[in-house]
């Protein structure tokens, strides 16, 4: 376990380590002079571990990666990785531009062990200003000690956590619990009689998937709700995706607040629909299972949302209610998955130490600039000395791709330009064919 030590001021903190933050580090390690610590409180880098399921890859292309965008060059490109690895001929032969999820997980564990910036183990428990920088308190979860450390700016990228809706808390972690989780009970989930999984996009049908190819060696009927109006794929156009470049989101920044939230509707499909892939391997099951008449004991019903889940004699009953033709009935299912998304997992101590000092958009979005600082009340008086960086809770500031792996490193170009106050990497622009504005004067 590497130790830290106070000594100096620092150029830069950051607070979690997970794809962003540690990207950040790769970049500023590799082309900087920047002093730089990560801090995360985990004991090592794990990437959605209760959700790496064999066989599940990722949502973008490997090009996608920690670097590669801003450095194609870049020693800890995943093309680096397979070569180190001796899997370059292995991955050619693939034929894939989608990497295995468990893949993309080795190859940031591999890029943690080479970096001399980041410590895990080690929470940051709180953040205030001093002067002209943060004074930003560590304690090492080892040993307990607590130590102060100083930086001119800090970055915020401590993810997201599950999100589980009012009704369905409090109850035993083994029988119902969220998709995060899904992987450390499923040993116990598929001795169910029947298994319900609850809420729509891909983890949810990468949970009934994963059940399904499973089904033939047990005996639980299997079962899908969501209120969503039905199971829908993720719109994968090439044009589509080009809502995922930097030029869209120098357009979505520009508009006002209510043009924004309302763009992020509109855009829904971008964000929260399952890969086709995934789709079109659930349906083969179904339909090959269904030859000779055979009945499946499978459940799916979108338009129905669940109100509640509460303990019966056994397993549980859940409230539910199909709100397009208002029938509310009760379902009774052994174990249920919540496939209910996430919400920024944003420090205890932010809003005591910064609620009061940076504006808001809404009661729950802070407003955030281009190059991503919060943006302060006071702005004349955080203009040069010292800047708080978000990489997190950025939909309604930065749009559909927030979440989007591929947008990690332009994020990082433009907080390393402006902590640097110089061009260490290029930015990507004019990198699309589709425009959002027309230009009055052609």
């Amino acid at each position: 376990m590497k130790k830290v030590r106070k000594k100096e001021l620092l150029d830069v903190i950051g607070i979690g380590i997970g794809p962003y933050n540690l990207s950040l580090a790769a970049l500023i390690e590799e082309k900087t002079d920047l002093n730089a610590k990560f801090f995360d409180q985990t004991s090592q880098f794990e990437w959605h571990p209760g959700m790496l399921i064999d066989l599940t890859d990722l949502q973008v292309p490997f090009i996608a990666d920690l670097v590669t965008f801003a450095n194609p060059k870049s020693q800890y490109s995943f093309l680096n990785y397979l070569h180190s690895q001796n899997r370059m001929y292995q991955f050619f032969f693939f034929h894939r531009l989608e990497i295995p999820r468990q893949e993309y997980n080795h190859y940031a564990q591999w890029v943690v062990e080479q970096l001399s910036s980041c410590y895990f183990d080690y929470e940051v428990i709180d953040v205030m200003e001093e002067g002209n920088c943060y004074k930003v308190v560590v304690r090492d979860n080892g040993t307990h000690k607590v130590t102060e450390y100083y930086s001119r700016h800090v970055v915020l990228g401590t993810g997201t956590k599950p999100l589980v809706l009012e009704g369905m808390s409090g109850l035993p972690q083994e029988d119902v619990h969220h998709t995060s989780h899904y992987l450390f009970h499923k040993d116990t989930t598929v001795k169910g009689s029947v298994i319900t999984i609850i809420g729509s996009g891909q983890s949810a049908a990468e949970v009934f998937y994963d059940l399904l190819k499973e089904q033939d060696k047990h005996e639980y009927h299997l079962t899908w709700l969501t209120r969503s109006e039905g199971i829908l794929q993720l719109e994968s156009s090439k044009l589509g995706q080009e809502f995922f470049a930097p030029d869209y989101i120098d357009y979505f920044h520009q508009l006002s607040f209510n043009q924004r939230i309302a763009a992020l509707d509109t855009l829904d499909h971008l964000r929260n629909g399952i890969d086709p892939v995934t789709l079109n391997n659930i349906y083969n099951i179904l339909y090959n299972r269904s030859i000779g008449d055979k009945k499946d004991n499978i459940t799916i019903q979108p338009l129905t949302e669940i109100e509640e889940i509460f303990k019966i004699e056994e397993g549980y009953s859940l409230k539910c209610r199909q709100w397009q033709v208002e029938q509310s009935f009760q379902y009774e299912s052994d174990k249920v998955i919540l496939a209910t998304g996430y919400i920024p997992n944003i420090p205890s101590w932010f809003n005591n130490r910064f609620g009061e000092k940076i504006q808001w958009e809404d009661e729950k979005r802070f407003k955030v600039s281009r190059d991503y600082k919060l943006v302060y009340k006071d702005e004349k008086e955080h203009s040069r000395s010292h800047h708080f960086y978000t990489l997190k809770n950025l939909e309604h500031s930065h749009g559909a791709g927030a979440t989007n792996l591929g947008l990690a490193v332009d994020r990082n170009i433009q907080v390393i330009n402006d902590i640097a106050r110089e061009e260490v990497y290029p930015l990507q622009r004019n990198t699309i064919f589709s425009q959002f504005t027309m230009d009055q004067d052609s």
